[in-house]
């Protein structure tokens, strides 16, 4: 029988996907779960990796039952998922030891902060292109190997291991036979040298962690294993994973350099495709965008912490609107923001600012303003972020983006789209998929199992829907966004 679909399996912040695609990559079912968010202090943000390993396997199921496909019609399996985010747990029971940290929790700040007074971020840098910060995993496995006697216990006895969602997920579905990373996601640690591409004995050393706990890094393209029989009734092979944001990328066709993509569905995340040079940046990120048959790509990254997650706050803990299907309709009965300015710095902010300990501010507020200017501010402070970023790669030493490629669930406002478009004075093109981390999830595995022969002949594969350029003068898009500016300085 032919293999001719492919399952994708986007593991995000707040909910489980799982996406069937055809040999042309058209997307011709989904199925989603949504999962429960902890919050046990203040800045921290907790999973339940066992939640996420049931949804996982419920989407897929679900989907097989929605689709009725021939089960031994399917090529593969392709991965993407949430990146940081840290999961550890016994080899030999497969308990997890702690809930999963999620890449939003700021409980290692502290940690970070008494590393920069020492002079040591910039020799963490130098390694990992990572910035000495709570967000990535490192902080996150030496909080619980301090604070859950039985995780450093299970060290010592050479039974932990650490994952992140990929791996957590990959040592699940083989049924503990894999443990295995791709190097996209090993390169979201602080624990691995993107130049030498592997883990690093010194960071290591460094955060108080024995090398056994973690997995083997493989392309993005690679042999992952196989899902145990027990799970579907049929073993499918694992041939593609990547993190959600460059497997975004992926999906994006970004594979030239200088292409750029920008993703706005949680937070927000900005990739440049670099080539094969690291750039040393101060205000950014540099990071792993692929390796795919041995050929290594790098890009600077801005992470944007808070972007439909305002849009969410807004909706569940406000109550400004029932459903976001509403707010482009919102949008269009406003003239201006009525001078309203957000800071959506909610769970701090990213780059090019780096300041974890700011905290959100509404600035401008009149008897006149209504929910709808809040709302419209929170689109806003995306777009203003987004302009930050690429300004800040510029300054850094990329090639300046000429095209912008955007995706993601906020894109589906051409409202928010074309806003942004006017503070980027350059094209904004959205793809006719807009989910696109699942489509560079599917890629991947399509390229793992053969379908193509190598990422220049998967470019025509792309397909735009629509095209947004700047209308307006540029002057009045220079005005708000200095005001933002202004805005941001009054909070950190």
């Amino acid at each position: 029988m032919s293999k001719k679909y492919i399952i994708a399996l986007d593991q995000g912040t707040t909910s489980t996907r799982a996406l069937l695609f055809d040999k042309n990559l058209q997307e011709l079912a989904s199925t989603q779960k949504t999962f429960e968010q902890f919050y046990p202090e203040n800045g921290w943000v907790e999973h339940d990796p066992e939640m996420i390993w049931h949804d996982s396997l419920t989407v897929i199921n679900e989907l097989l039952e929605k689709t009725k496909i021939d089960k031994n019609a399917i090529a593969a399996l392709g991965l993407t998922n949430q990146r940081e985010t840290t999961v550890l747990w016994d080899q030999e029971t497969g308990e997890v030891v702690y809930r999963a940290i999620v890449w939003q929790d700021r409980r290692g700040t502290a940690l970070m902060e008494d590393l920069k007074s020492k002079g040591l971020e910039p020799w963490i840098k130098a390694k990992t292109g990572l910035l000495a910060d709570a967000y990535f995993c490192a902080s996150k496995i030496h909080w619980v190997l301090q604070n859950i006697p039985r995780a450093k216990q299970l060290m010592q006895q050479k039974r932990l291991r650490f994952g992140t969602i990929d791996a957590f997920l990959i040592w699940r579905f083989t049924a503990g036979q894999v443990h295995a990373t791709d190097i996209t996601n090993a390169s979201r640690t602080l624990l691995f040298n993107i130049a030498q591409q592997t883990w690093d004995h010194e960071l290591l050393e460094l955060f108080k962690i024995d090398q056994s706990i973690l997995p083997i890094v493989k392309d993005c393209a690679a042999d992952f294993g196989v899902i145990d029989h027990q799970y579907f009734g049929i073993e499918i092979p694992i041939r593609g994973v990547a993190g959600d944001q460059q497997a975004a990328a992926i999906g994006q066709c970004c594979f030239e350099k200088g292409m750029a993509k920008c993703t706005y569905g949680t937070g927000a995340f900005l990739l440049q495709n670099t080539g094969n040079e690291i750039i040393a940046s101060k205000q950014l990120i540099s990071t792993i965008l692929y390796r795919i048959q041995n050929q290594i790509a790098y890009a600077l990254e801005g992470s944007i912490f808070i972007a439909g997650a305002a849009i969410q706050w807004l909706r569940d803990q406000l109550h400004f609107f029932k459903n976001t299907d509403e707010i482009e309709n919102l949008m269009t009965q406003l003239s201006d923001n009525g001078g309203v300015y957000f800071v959506t710095a909610l769970t701090g902010l990213g780059a090019p600012y780096w300041k974890p300990h700011a905290r959100g501010a509404i600035l401008g507020l009149t008897r006149d303003t209504h929910a709808a200017h809040i709302t419209r501010a929170a689109l806003e402070a995306v777009c203003y972020q987004t302009r930050a970023l690429l300004a800040a790669m510029v300054d850094e030493g990329a090639t300046s983006c000429q095209h912008l490629r955007i995706d993601g669930g906020m894109t589906a406002n051409n409202w928010l789209c074309q806003f942004l478009a006017e503070q980027l004075r350059i094209p904004v093109e959205r793809p006719k998929i807009i989910e696109t981390t699942a489509l560079g999830a599917a890629l991947l595995a399509g390229l793992g199992v053969g379908w193509w022969p190598d990422i220049a002949s998967v470019q025509k594969l792309y397909h735009s829907d629509r095209i947004f350029t700047a209308k307006n003068l540029p002057n009045y898009a220079d005005e708000l966004y200095n005001n933002w500016q202004k805005s941001v300085e009054k909070i950190v």
